[in-house]
């Protein structure tokens, strides 16, 4: 069976004594059960100091890394760096980076294959526009977002998840319903199969990241192709990401 993972995304949001008090908040408050896996993604100068106090309660990633692992590139870090620090996640091709950073599947390939080399766990992020959607083309456009990880092996595989977000639904107030999310899980899912092994694809846990909130993730969740959520907005509030980490059932 897959994992259930419940990610939160801070992105470039919080102060240092926001930040802290939200995470002392979830530490304190939070007790998941032990099927559930807990993923805090703070903005990279609260890394250390989160990972210092947090004490094997969560786990803890990185939101971007450079797939280089050393040399003149000012202002980035790299997996190395990051897996040092002791984080164990890394979110990759998240719609943000790839619409307002530009990054390419090419770079995207890179850092996942830095972020499996350096011995990280990668949130692969995929999802498709409204266009694309009212074009009819979303299907094709994550097969082929999907396709991207055909080069590793199962070791390989069974370090990464994907994490689905409809990119109309992301920041919008908008969320897929929970048969349109449960649609495009499936047919991820059907992907994976085409793709890789039974064992790989059935394995691999499979995010739904559009708007996920306190109010729709118990629907979300009885999904059978949902594995849990890559949170953003709700996660900014303990009490609010505290009922979604609770709304398996």
């Amino acid at each position: 069976m897959p994992k259930k993972i419940i990610a939160a995304n801070w992105k470039m949001n919080l102060l240092k004594s926001e930040a802290n008090s939200l995470f002392n908040d979830l530490k304190n408050g939070l007790s998941p059960d032990n099927d559930i896996n807990v993923i805090i993604f703070p903005p990279s100068i609260y890394l250390s100091e989160i990972l210092e106090v947090n004490k094997s309660t969560f786990h803890i990633g990185a939101q971007n890394f450079h797939f280089e692992e050393k040399g003149a590139f000012t202002g980035e870090i790299s997996a190395q760096q990051v897996k040092d620090l002791g984080c164990s996640y890394v979110l990759v091709g998240h719609s943000e980076r790839r619409e307002v950073f530009g990054e390419t599947d090419d770079a995207l390939l890179k850092k996942i294959k830095a972020a499996l080399q350096a011995g990280l766990n990668v949130i692969y992020c995929i999802g498709e526009s409204l266009g694309e959607r009212e074009e009819g083309k979303h299907k094709e456009k994550i097969q082929s977002q999907i396709e991207l990880l055909s080069s590793f092996n199962e070791s390989e595989l069974s370090k990464i998840s994907i994490a689905y977000e409809p990119i109309w639904a992301i920041g919008t107030g908008i969320t897929a319903t929970p048969i349109q999310a449960e649609e495009m899980h499936a047919f991820i899912r059907e992907v994976l199969l085409n793709l890789f092994s039974d064992k790989s694809a059935e394995k691999m846990s499979i995010l739904y990241g559009g708007s996920c909130n306190e109010n729709n993730a118990v629907e979300l969740f009885k999904c059978s192709n949902i594995d849990g959520g890559l949170i953003g907005g709700a996660s900014l509030k303990s009490k609010s990401f505290s009922q979604i980490v609770y709304s398996f059932e």
